[in-house]
């Protein structure tokens, strides 16, 4: 009851910071983050949302305003504001003209920000982002129930953590294809359906131009393309079918049209498709393996800020359907460790700048688990170069994991979403799983180090350095000091 009481309290306040009921028009949620629409930009209150306690930092993104609250919180405190907001729409407190005022303000900044490339990402992280808890769920039921094999314990415990850890994973592509259809204007459940032609175990006896297809083949890339082609046939129907006769024919020709080319095209260029992924990724850390970690650990900082790591959300769960696990998220976590070292570097180096100081101690915690956003956005960033140099200390730690992935130890993990420590309980191997933990440790200390020394070094100009040292503990950190 206690938390209970604490999350409302923290909803409470940051409604009114917010610009008030009135001002909100959405209240949605990811892992770390409040996502809102705004009516009116100007009426939040950035500096006092800031400086409330459970605010780790906040985000503008298109047309969202983001405040990251971190794991947990944040699954909270939403369905708490939006509570407080209920009721409170288009014709309560806020005029017309604010709505309208505040319409143009977000066609202003979607017209500067949504490109066509990164709306189109934000669509795929939108069916794909809601299945993260059960991939996370179900990989550390798997990884359990390896290490029970493997110990010899519970020998009857242990098929049935398999079955559990293994129920979603076999119908992910009914899950993908339903997202698909509600994020892209289509009836989820046709989509779900249409998807779920892909998994059915009698498609082994589907003929397709002179090859049995197998259950499975394509997986959520075929389901992906399945659930767009139904939509496209539903809305077709919509538009020419009588009206009457709508109920019956549309979700008859949708499903048989998007079933009938799943069957005799998608499946097999989709299958394709995943198998090369597969390939592709063993070929990169097998031949290139260092050179390959260092650039994807050290880009992969830039390529969250700029949206650009949605892309790499279906690979991941190509991986993990077929492969078991994605070789290329151990790497990629290299960033987090590449950014706790920098911002340790900067405690150690503004020695008498205790507000910097006190924002690093409240957010390293929250970095050793994986989650950089109160980091990045409350360090790094604004200081300019140590978000540089945090990227050199990624690319040093995925390069080690990289290397070793090309020396013959692979490193993956069973499921996406976690990342830094929390990564642990997720990891799989090709040697074991002991040694699989100690390579990944080893490229986490990696990171930490040369993203330290990086940013220690090379992380602030002389000038710069002087200035943030000389700031008394009750100012906050300037928009730029590199």
């Amino acid at each position: 009851m206690a938390d209970d009481h604490k999350h409302s309290a923290t909803a409470a306040a940051l409604l009114p910071l917010l610009g008030g009921a009135g001002n909100i028009v959405s209240v949605t949620n990811c892992m770390t983050r409040l996502r809102l629409e705004l009516r009116d930009r100007a009426l939040v209150r950035d500096g006092a949302l800031r400086a409330l306690p459970a605010v780790l930092g906040v985000v503008e993104d298109g047309e969202s305003y983001q405040v990251v609250l971190g794991p947990g919180t944040v699954a909270r405190v939403a369905p708490e504001l939006e509570r407080l907001t209920a009721g409170h729409g288009d014709g309560a407190v806020t005029a017309e003209a604010l709505a309208e005022r505040g319409a143009a303000l977000r066609a202003e900044r979607g017209a500067r920000n949504a490109t066509p490339g990164k709306l189109l990402l934000r669509r795929i992280a939108a069916i794909f982002v809601p299945l993260i808890p059960a991939l996370i769920g179900c990989g550390i039921v798997a990884g359990l129930a390896g290490l029970l094999a493997n110990l010899g314990w519970l020998p009857a415990l242990a098929p049935a953590l398999g079955a559990v850890a293994s129920g979603f994973m076999s119908l992910i592509a009914v899950f993908v294809g339903y997202n698909t259809a509600k994020e892209f204007g289509g009836t989820p459940v046709l989509g779900g359906a249409v998807a779920a032609v892909i998994v059915f175990p009698g498609v082994a006896r589907v003929d397709a131009f002179g090859e049995e297809l197998a259950p499975g083949q394509g997986g959520v890339l075929g389901a992906l393309a399945a659930a767009l082609l139904a939509t496209r046939i539903e809305k077709w129907c919509r538009r020419r079918v009588p009206e009457a006769l709508d109920v019956l024919l549309t979700p008859t020709l949708t499903v048989l049209g998007a079933g009938l080319v799943t069957l005799y095209g998608l499946m097999f260029v989709a299958g394709e498709i995943s198998t090369g992924i597969g390939h592709l990724a063993d070929r990169l850390l097998a031949h290139g393996g260092a050179a390959a970690g260092f650039v994807l650990g050290g880009l992969f900082l830039p390529l969250v800020m700029l949206g650009l790591h949605q892309a790499l959300i279906p690979i991941h769960t190509t991986l993990i359907q077929h492969q078991g696990y994605t070789v290329l998220l151990p790497i990629l976590a290299m960033a987090g460790a590449g950014q706790v070292g920098a911002a340790l570097a900067v405690y150690v180096r503004l020695s008498r700048n205790g507000s910097i100081r006190t924002t690093i101690r409240s957010a390293l915690p929250a970095g050793l688990l994986g989650i950089g956003e109160p980091l990045i956005y409350g360090v790094s960033l604004p200081l300019g170069r140590p978000f540089v140099t945090a990227c050199v200390g990624g690319a040093f730690g995925g390069g080690l994991v990289g290397l070793l992935n090309q020396l013959g130890d692979k490193v993956g993990s069973t499921a996406i979403g976690p990342s830094g420590w929390a990564l642990f309980p997720l990891l799989q191997g090709n040697h074991g799983l002991g040694r699989t933990v100690v390579i990944y440790g080893a490229g986490l200390l990696a990171g930490y180090a040369a993203g330290f020394a990086a940013t220690y070094f090379f992380g602030f100009g002389r000038g710069a350095l002087e200035e943030l040292n000389a700031a008394p503990a009750t100012e906050t950190v300037p928009e730029k000091a590199a």
